[in-house]
C-alpha cells in the first residue's frame, strides 16, 4: 500500500511541477510528451523502478483512448469554422488522397524492407501508423505565427484521420483473423466500416444537440453554477465516446463530430466551456505519456533490429511526406508549406491505442508490429517535439513576410 502511494506522490508531484513551469517549458524546443516520456523512462522498471502500479496494456489502452477523445472534442470545438469553411479543401486533400496514399506507400515500403510480416499484418502496421496526434501536434495547431489555413487544416486532419482510421483497422484485423471464407470476410468487413462511421456520427450529432439544448434551457433560468459549468463538457466528450464504442461505432469520429459541432452551437461561450475539459486532456495526455516511458519503451528495446527502425524513420519522413504532397499539387501552396504540412503529422496516442488494439489480437507477430509503432512514436515525440517552435515561427515569419507587399 504505500508503495502505491509513493507512486501517486510521483506522478501527482510531476503534475504539479509541470503544471507551474508549463509555458516556461513550451518556449523551449523541448515539448511536453518529451518531458513526460523521459521522466516514465527515468521512473520505470528500465530506470530507477519507482512506479510500482500495475501498467498493463489495458490501463495504457483506456488512458490513451479517453485522453485522445477529450483532445478530439476539444480541438474540434475550438475550430475557427469560418476559417475552415473557407479552407476546407486543404483537409478535404489530406484525407481523401493524402491518407490512402500513406497506407498504401507504408505498405510498400514494409514490403521493400523485407520485414517478416504477412500481407494483412503490413497493411495493419501502415494503417496503425497513418494517423496523426492532435495532441503532440498542439504545438503548431495552437501557435498564432502559422497561417489560420494551415493550423485549421492540420487540426481537422488530425482530429478525422484517426477516426476514419478505425474501420479500416477493424477490416484488416478481421481479415487477419480469417473471420469466415474470404467473401463473407469482406462483406462483413464494409459492414463494419458503414457501422464504424455511421454510428459514431449519428452518436455526436444526437448527445451534442440534447446537451446544448439542455445548456441553453439551464442557463435562461440561471441553474448553472460557476463551479458545475465546467463539468459538461467533459462529461459530453466522454459520453460520445463511451456510447458510439458500445454501440459497435467508432467513439473517436463521435468525439470529432460532437466537437465540431458543439463549438459552432455553442459559439458564445465556448472558451468559459472548453476551458477545464482543454486542462483535464493535458493531464491525461501528461498521465499517458509517463506511462508509456515507464511501461512500453523498456520492453521494445529488447526487439530491435534495424528494418523496425529504418520503417519508423520512412513513416515519419517518405511514407508521411510523399502523399501530403501529391495530394496538395495544384492547391496553390508553396513548397514550403507542402513539406510543413507533411513533416507536422507526428504520431502518438492513436498509434499507440491501435498498437494495444494488435497486441491483444494475439497475431503470430503482434508483438513485432506493436514495436514498430512503439519505434515511430518515439522518433516522433523527440524529432516533432524539437521542430515544432523553430520552425513554426520560422515558417510563419517567412509567410508573413511573403504576403507584405
Amino acid at each position: 500500500m504505500n508503495l502505491m502511494y509513493e507512486s501517486l506522490a510521483l506522478l501527482a508531484g510531476f503534475v504539479l511541477i509541470y503544471s507551474i513551469v508549463a509555458k516556461g517549458v513550451e518556449r523551449t524546443w523541448v515539448s511536453g510528451p518529451i518531458v513526460f516520456t523521459a521522466f516514465g523512462l527515468l521512473i520505470g522498471p528500465t530506470g530507477l523502478d519507482l512506479l510500482s502500479f500495475e501498467t498493463g496494456r489495458e490501463t495504457l489502452r483506456t488512458l490513451a483512448e479517453l485522453t485522445l477523445a477529450l483532445v478530439l472534442f476539444t480541438d474540434a470545438a475550438g475550430a475557427d469554422l469560418g476559417v475552415l469553411r473557407r479552407t476546407a479543401r486543404l483537409p478535404v486533400r489530406l484525407l481523401l488522397i493524402g491518407l490512402p496514399l500513406t497506407i498504401a506507400l507504408g505498405y510498400l515500403a514494409g514490403l521493400l524492407l523485407g520485414l517478416k510480416l504477412s500481407t494483412l499484418e503490413l497493411a495493419l502496421v501502415a494503417t496503425m501508423l497513418a494517423p496523426t496526434d492532435a495532441a503532440l501536434g498542439k504545438a503548431v495547431v495552437s501557435n498564432a505565427a502559422v497561417p489560420p489555413d494551415i493550423r485549421e487544416g492540420l487540426n481537422v486532419e488530425s482530429g478525422l484521420n484517426d477516426g476514419i482510421c478505425v474501420p479500416i483497422l477493424f477490416v484488416f484485423l478481421a481479415l487477419a483473423q480469417d473471420v469466415g471464407p474470404g467473401a463473407v470476410s469482406w462483406n462483413l468487413a464494409l459492414v463494419l466500416v458503414a457501422e464504424e462511421i455511421g454510428i459514431g456520427l449519428a452518436v455526436g450529432i444526437v448527445l451534442t444537440v440534447l446537451t446544448v439544448q439542455l445548456l441553453g434551457f439551464s442557463g435562461r433560468r440561471q441553474w448553472l453554477t460557476p463551479t458545475w459549468i465546467q463539468v459538461p463538457v467533459v462529461a459530453l466528450a466522454l459520453t460520445c465516446f463511451a456510447t458510439a464504442q458500445s454501440l459497435g461505432g467508432s467513439g473517436f469520429i463521435a468525439c470529432f463530430t460532437g466537437g465540431l459541432l458543439f463549438g459552432g452551437m455553442a459559439r458564445q461561450h465556448r472558451e468559459m466551456l472548453l476551458r477545464a475539459a482543454e486542462s483535464t486532456g493535458d493531464t491525461f495526455a501528461l498521465i499517458t505519456w509517463v506511462i508509456f516511458g515507464s511501461a512500453v519503451i523498456g520492453k521494445a528495446v529488447g526487439y530491435f533490429n534495424w528494418q523496425m527502425l529504418l520503417y519508423a524513420v520512412l513513416s515519419l519522413t517518405l511514407i508521411r511526406m510523399l502523399p501530403v504532397f501529391l495530394s496538395l499539387a495544384g492547391s496553390g501552396l508553396n513548397t514550403e508549406s507542402k513539406l510543413f504540412i507533411g513533416w507536422f503529422g507526428p504520431r502518438g496516442l492513436a498509434s499507440i491505442v491501435f498498437g494495444v488494439i494488435v497486441l491483444n489480437a494475439n497475431l503470430p507477430n503482434s508483438r513485432a508490429m506493436a514495436v514498430i509503432v512503439v519505434y515511430t512514436v518515439i522518433l516522433s515525440i523527440l524529432a516533432h517535439g524539437i521542430t515544432a517552435n523553430p520552425w513554426a515561427r520560422a515558417y510563419g515569419e517567412r509567410m508573413r513576410r511573403s504576403q507584405v507587399p
